[in-house]
């Protein structure tokens, strides 16, 4: 049995995830998956957001110590997460078995306007003029997979779900600044972590520029898999590939 932590990206929480889980502990039938949300997300949304991705890390492990969930880990992590399980494995390598990174970017590997693409800039900072109301939250939600997604079938379904966990679990507006801030700030580790990383990255990606993850891969001398029609939320567009992606690597 293998114990794997997963986590989500900027204002995404664990239920966003949706049906990935069951289809990765298809293909990896000895994974125990363990859903991590960080703070001010999800089930920590009433937490402020750490402005820093170490404090966001030391909360990950909080959560697993309480929980009596012991290392080692292998650590699935998109965007934002990516980040965290990039500083875990740099600070705590005894901890961390191995890392795949899903469409993350670390400064200063990649320039700022590839790593938050221009073109969105306005569309993002539209959602803080509007009201917390049903409205906001309907149009924040599909702007957002407007953004992360280009080809689940499901669309309809899956914003609805989307609608309904900010609804229930609201990511306030200081919070999702909060998180960006401390995306823009973390900087790469000095030096390469030792623990073996598979990058996974979308070729279609609107929101984060995939020579990202490309050139993060040269840099680090690690394996580098690219689904050209996938966007940026990888297993909602390419579920089923991403867990082939981590079956494979692992054998």
């Amino acid at each position: 049995m293998s114990r794997w932590v997963f986590l989500r990206g900027l204002m995404r929480e664990s239920r966003h995830w949706g049906k990935f889980p069951d289809v990765f502990r298809s293909l990896v039938p000895d994974a125990d998956i363990t859903l991590l949300d960080l703070p001010g997300n999800g089930s920590l949304h009433t937490l402020r957001s750490p402005m820093r991705v170490e404090e966001m890390t030391e909360a990950c492990r909080s959560q697993l110590k309480s929980r009596a969930i012991e290392p080692p880990y292998h650590l699935f992590a998109l965007s934002l997460g990516g980040m965290v399980a990039t500083d875990w494995a740099a600070r705590y390598p005894e901890e961390v078995d191995g890392c795949v990174l899903l469409n993350t970017s670390l400064r200063p590997v990649s320039p700022f306007y590839r790593r938050l693409r221009p073109r969105n800039y306005p569309a993002l900072l539209s959602l803080g003029l509007l009201g917390l109301s049903r409205r906001r939250v309907e149009r924040q939600e599909s702007l957002l997979l407007d953004l992360t997604s280009n080809q689940h079938p499901q669309q309809t379904e899956v914003l609805a779900a989307w609608i309904s966990y900010q609804h229930d679990q609201p990511v306030s507006h200081r919070n999702a600044l909060r998180q960006l801030c401390a995306a823009i700030r973390y900087r790469a580790p000095a030096s390469v972590p030792q623990t073996p990383i598979l990058i996974l990255a979308g070729g279609a990606d609107r929101l984060i520029d995939p020579r990202c993850s490309q050139r993060l891969a040269q840099q680090w001398q690690a394996p580098l898999v690219v689904q050209e029609a996938a966007g940026h939320d990888l297993t909602l567009d390419a579920g089923h590939w991403v867990a082939e992606q981590v079956r494979d690597w692992l054998a």
